[in-house]
This record gives C-alpha cells, sequence and structure tokens, in this order.
C-alpha cells in the first residue's frame, strides 16, 4: 500500500479536516459543518479525480505549510486567490502539483479571499464524527483542527501526473461585494425603514468572523417588537440579528435553532463567494423573490454542472484544451484581483 506521510510544520487558525459536510443532522441538533466555500472544496476534489465527499484541508488566511516526510502524494488547491510555494516555485492557489518526500508546501494569503482547499489524491486518514470527517470548530469534533507537529497520513496515495498543472478559476469563484437575498422569514420584526436601510446602505463585515458567521458593521435593526419568538430552525446563510440591533451572517458551523428573528436569508448560491470576502470588505443585499431565487440556483447548478465536467478530465483530453482556450465562459486569472467579478451581476 502506497501511502505518504506529512508533517505539519505551521497551521493558522481555523485551519481544520473538511469533507462535502455532515447532511441530514440538523433536526437532531448537529450542525452540517463542511466547507465555508463548498463550491471550490468541490473543484479541488472533482479536477483532482476525486470523489465529490473526499476529505481535504481547509485553509485559512492564516495559512498551512507542511512538509513531505515519506512517500508523494498529487494535491490540487481550489479555493480563493492564496499563494502557493513548492518545489522552489510559487503558483496560484488554483493549480494541481506532485509533492514528494522532503519537499515543503506553504500556503499563504495572496491578494483575495479567505478561504481556500488543499485536496491529495488518496485517503486522508481522519477521525469521523457522525459519518463524516468534518470538522465543527467550536467543539473539535470531526476531523479536527491542524497543529503544528501534528502527522497527516495519506492512504493509498497517488502520483497522478496527467492532471498537473493550472485549474481555470471560475469567476463565481471571487468575492463578491453585492449579494442576493430573500426577505424574511422575519422581516415583519422590522420597521419599514430598517428594512430599507439593511437594502439600500452597505455593511461592512467585521472582525468578528468564524465558521460560525460573521457580524455585520452598519446600519442599526433593532426590532420594533419584542424578541418572544420560540426558537426555530435556522439554515445557512440567515441574517440574524439580535436585540442590540447588530446583524449576523450564519454560515458553515451555524447553531441549528435560534429564537432572534432574521430579516432575510442569502441565497444558498451566492453564499461561497460571500465566505470569500475579508474582514473590513463591504458587501450590499439586494432582495429578490423566492421565485427569482429558485430561477438563480437552477442557473447556478447548471453552471456549476458544466464547470466540473470540464475540470474533471485529465490535461491531455479535448474538453481540457478547449478550456485552456477559454471557450467555456467565466473563467478568470485567480492571481489577480478582478474588478468584474465585484460588480455582482
Amino acid at each position: 500500500m502506497n501511502e505518504a506521510i506529512l508533517s505539519v510544520v505551521h497551521a493558522g487558525p481555523h485551519v481544520t479536516i473538511q469533507d462535502a459536510g455532515r447532511a441530514g443532522l440538523m433536526r437532531f441538533g448537529v450542525p452540517s459543518s463542511g466547507p465555508m466555500d463548498r463550491a471550490s472544496h468541490l473543484a479541488a476534489n472533482v479536477a483532482l479525480g476525486n470523489a465529490a465527499d473526499t476529505p481535504g484541508i481547509e485553509v485559512s488566511v492564516g495559512g498551512l505549510t507542511i512538509q513531505c516526510l515519506s512517500g508523494a502524494v498529487t494535491f490540487a488547491m481550489a479555493g480563493g486567490g492564496f499563494i502557493v510555494e513548492h518545489a522552489e516555485r510559487k503558483s496560484s492557489s488554483w493549480n494541481i502539483a506532485t509533492l514528494r518526500a522532503g519537499e515543503h508546501l506553504t500556503i499563504r494569503r495572496g491578494p483575495w479571499g479567505s478561504w481556500t482547499y488543499l485536496a491529495l489524491a488518496g485517503r486522508l486518514e481522519a477521525r469521523d464524527w457522525l459519518s463524516s470527517a468534518s470538522t465543527h470548530g467550536p467543539s473539535g469534533l470531526g476531523g479536527g483542527r491542524l497543529a503544528s507537529g501534528q502527522h497527516l497520513v495519506v492512504a493509498d496515495a497517488v502520483v497522478r501526473e496527467d492532471r498537473e498543472g493550472a485549474i481555470p478559476c471560475p469567476i463565481t469563484a471571487r468575492p463578491r461585494q453585492e449579494v442576493h437575498v430573500v426577505l424574511g422569514p422575519q422581516d415583519r420584526f422590522f420597521a419599514d425603514d430598517s428594512v430599507a436601510a439593511f437594502l439600500g446602505v452597505p455593511y461592512r463585515l467585521t472582525n468578528a468572523y468564524d465558521r460560525m458567521g460573521v457580524r455585520l458593521e452598519g446600519p442599526s435593526l433593532k426590532p420594533i417588537a419584542s424578541l418572544d419568538m420560540p426558537s426555530e430552525p435556522i439554515v445557512r446563510g440567515s441574517v440574524q440579528v439580535a436585540g442590540d440591533g447588530v446583524a449576523t451572517v450564519l454560515l458553515a458551523d451555524h447553531q441549528t435553532t435560534g429564537g432572534y428573528p432574521k430579516i432575510a436569508t442569502v441565497l444558498d448560491a451566492d453564499l461561497d463567494a460571500f465566505v470569500q470576502l475579508r474582514p473590513s470588505d463591504m458587501v450590499a443585499f439586494r432582495a429578490i423573490t423566492p421565485e427569482q431565487a429558485i430561477e438563480r440556483a437552477r442557473m447556478r447548478t447548471a453552471a456549476t454542472g458544466r464547470y466540473l465536467t470540464a475540470v474533471a478530465s485529465a490535461r491531455g483530453s479535448l474538453a481540457h484544451r478547449l478550456m485552456n482556450e477559454n471557450l467555456i465562459g467565466g473563467v478568470v486569472d485567480a492571481s489577480r484581483p478582478h474588478e468584474d467579478a465585484l460588480s455582482g451581476s
């Protein structure tokens, strides 16, 4: 059996093992967790030839450095505009290469993005919790947070030289300064001018940002009714407002129930781009109808399917050559800031 043994030299905050998530258990009070940017996690696995739910490593802006102690394994990086240093070469985070014994791989923040994903061609040995290796950040349950000095074992490690090279970065992977929301389910708890302010004035992301959610800085949204509503289920993307009028967008490790009113819900198709914003970035919320949200979700699903079909092909295929000629729309250079991606179109 081929295996690669990796040593963690440095791991910043919120660097964790994540698979596709712990689905179907929220009714029992268990968060789904999984990657903050689900599309990029999926792209890294698919481009490498892995199953979609293969566990990998989610890297925050705190960065990660690992050393290969023995063996060799091909890896893929996708998500954010991070800087990757490997084998005396520097590249963007949208790339596939092979890590060999004695080599270091360093991932650090680049010009844009908050999260990137390291997929490995093999089986990353990690603890399961309720049939998933996804790490629940607040508790550490699941595959867990990475720490300096830790050893990682990749069983059935494979070298896939036919997949090495750049992964096209879709424009939908970029952070967006405008995201779509559907108002409610408790917008009735807020005065009309508060709802108008929420939709009319950009908010700033604060440093209170982790895998559970991010607090926003902007116009106060104090509820006009007493907060006596019963606790109810919460979904990823809920914009929850506490009694002090501060809004929080709930993310991958959000609690499963809550009693604060939700003024709106961010469209699921926009959340992957939203989480790539950084603290101090501005974001505006644009209201659409539920029917429009469904249509946008269908369009995003179709576009994602086309992209994944293209990147799943080995490098010598016709599909990959066409993609390199940029005949698949919405592909940009991940190493450069791209203004169009911030327009929210």
